[in-house]
């Protein structure tokens, strides 16, 4: 489903369901990541679900929240992205130890061309939004960066929540990657909210 018009780089919460058919194949970045075949299998036939609340906190810092899930029994991840490119520690159940930095940019700073092509006027205006993860290679023992650019673009003739990913893995194997995600709902209400938010601390607790 399309993403409605009012939904842009700056509000970004709501339900999003990746479409894997108007999607890249990732299969090879999970190896190069590490994942093994098994998983990579149980990815491939799952239904990815991003539940995103996207806000600032009290001293107007920008944050995105995302509880990830998957289908078919395959544990999902939460993402906490702060949006002020400082970079920060996390352990992924999937990917190991890896740190993460994240941050609101205009596209025209972004020297890569494939990250900073093919978005809509909104994201341009706006400005997209750039994470980027490596892995923590004295703690997992892996090696690779992932940097990714999300906002809108046109699909086909449909407005898309899309996210570019360009890759760079342990032996210097480059590749870059569209996924593109069907719009499902709004967060609409409090208690909608209320709930996400509970949601997010307890994966926290569990973490």
């Amino acid at each position: 489903m399309a993403a409605p018009p009012d939904l842009t780089t700056l509000n970004l919460s709501g339900t999003w369901v990746m479409n894997k058919t108007l999607s890249d194949d990732t299969d090879e970045i999970l190896r190069l990541q590490g994942v093994g075949w098994w998983m990579r299998s149980a990815i491939a036939l799952a239904t990815v679900t991003l539940y995103v609340k996207h806000y600032k906190d009290e001293s107007g810092v920008e944050h995105i929240d995302i509880d990830q899930r998957l289908t078919g029994g395959v544990p999902g991840t939460f993402e906490n992205r702060t949006l002020d490119w400082t970079p920060r520690e996390h352990d992924d159940h999937l990917f190991g130890a890896v740190i993460g930095k994240s941050r609101r940019v205009k596209l025209d700073e972004l020297d890569n061309e494939f990250l900073r092509k093919g978005w809509l006027q909104d994201t341009e205006q706006h400005g997209a939004i750039n994470a980027y993860a490596q892995s923590d290679t004295s703690k997992s023992g892996k090696t690779w960066i992932a940097e990714q650019i999300w906002g809108f673009e046109l699909v086909g003739d449909e407005r898309r929540y899309v996210r570019h990913l360009d890759f760079l893995g342990p032996e210097s194997e480059h590749i870059q990657a569209r996924l593109v995600y069907d719009f499902c709902k709004m967060l609409a209400n409090s208690n909608e909210r209320m709930n996400f938010l509970t949601s997010m601390m307890q994966m926290r607790l569990n973490d």
